[in-house]
């Protein structure tokens, strides 16, 4: 893991308004992914939009969209921009974005990138935390995760990449819900849930969705309210630890949703006292040095001491983006809280970690 930087932004710069939002979507062979980008492009809020597509996947766009084209990248009849992934993905969107300062593309507000069916879309997030060039230009906006409502149950079953796109998600669209017997979309729904309670789901048929579902899903500015940033993690209130209520939440999951997918879960820890930066260091990297392949997905916001405003955390597996901190605002709860979603590890371990580390900083 790289450790977490103590630097934060100028405050006369807004860390996040001047880097232009990545929506990673992803989903299982046969989801809805294209259907759902090429509604989604027809959109008048997304005119400006620019769409990576990863070549292995299907055909991305459909032919009457097309308006012109050359080797690398396809203008489409709305004015978004389309670029196949022919070389690795650092260089693409270096590449996009230097030809947008020079006005030889449009001046694309947002970038979408579709992953292959099969794909593993954390590497796409290292992408963004690793290479500090692409850092300064680009943030994450988040990761949706299509599933299929007539099949998604046998490949979550089946496939552990289906299994994973579920669980790294910040948003779940059910697709082919018109297709799908209730009873197996109600099942799907509670499986999902189950495996992550941290990410709203929502439904689509034949790629219909509103956009401002997808459009505003990780902060948008430096100046963010506290409940504003409590509905990007969707944890709000505090998770209770008493054992009770834990198995009342369990006893709401259908048994086959638990029985599946057990080795997945993902809660959320709050925390009263601010951490230093050491303590949060020291916590992330022996997490991420002794479980980072099963460390699925961590997204947080915590406050340490001597930051002007509450610092933004997101990571996944091994790699953490670089920490935003955020001006601070008069509503701003003076709790952090992070959520985890994890494959194999109790969550009481976790919670033994970060206090055996308060206790050694103390």
């Amino acid at each position: 893991m790289t450790p977490v930087s103590t630097a934060s932004a100028s405050p006369a710069v807004d860390p996040l308004a001047s880097r232009l939002p990545v929506t990673v979507i992803t989903g299982f062979l046969g989801s809805g992914k294209t259907t759902l980008l090429r509604r989604l492009l027809r959109h008048p809020d997304m005119s400006r939009a620019a769409v990576i597509i990863n070549e292995f996947g299907d055909v991305a766009i459909d032919h009457e969209l097309v308006a012109a084209s050359s080797e690398q990248m396809t203008l489409l009849s709305n004015g978004c921009l389309c670029c196949t992934l022919r070389t690795d993905l650092q260089e693409t969107l270096r590449e996009l974005f230097v030809k947008r300062r020079a006005g030889e593309v449009i001046d694309f507000d947002r970038v979408f990138i579709e992953t292959s069916g099969l794909a593993d879309p954390v590497p796409v997030l290292h992408t963004l935390q690793t290479d500090g060039l692409l850092g300064a230009q680009y943030r994450l906006n988040g990761v949706v995760t299509l599933v299929d409502a007539v099949n998604g149950i046998g490949q979550l079953d089946a496939m552990p990449e289906a299994a994973k796109q579920a669980a790294v998600a910040d948003r779940l669209v059910i697709t082919k819900t018109d297709i799908a017997e209730r009873d197996t979309v109600d099942r799907l729904q509670r499986r999902l849930q189950a495996m992550n309670r941290f990410a709203p789901i929502t439904t689509a048929v034949d790629g219909e969705l509103d956009p401002a579902l997808l459009a505003d899903i990780g902060p948008q500015r430096g100046t963010a309210r506290s409940e504003e940033l409590g509905r990007r993690l969707n944890a709000t209130t505090p998770e209770s630890g008493r054992a009770e209520e834990r198995a009342l939440l369990r006893r709401r999951i259908a048994p086959r949703a638990v029985a599946h997918d057990a080795a997945i879960d993902s809660f959320c820890l709050w925390f009263d006292k601010s951490f230093t930066w050491n303590q949060l260091n020291a916590a992330l990297q022996a997490l991420t040095s002794l479980r980072g392949p099963d460390l699925l997905r961590v997204k947080g916001i915590v406050h340490v001491a001597g930051e002007r405003g509450p610092v933004v955390l997101q990571g996944a597996q091994h790699l953490f983006h670089p920490p935003v901190t955020l001006e601070h605002a008069q509503d701003t709860d003076p709790r952090s809280r992070i959520v985890f979603i994890v494959r194999n590890i109790p969550r009481e371990s976790i919670e033994a970690l970060f206090a055996a580390v308060e206790a050694l900083g103390e």
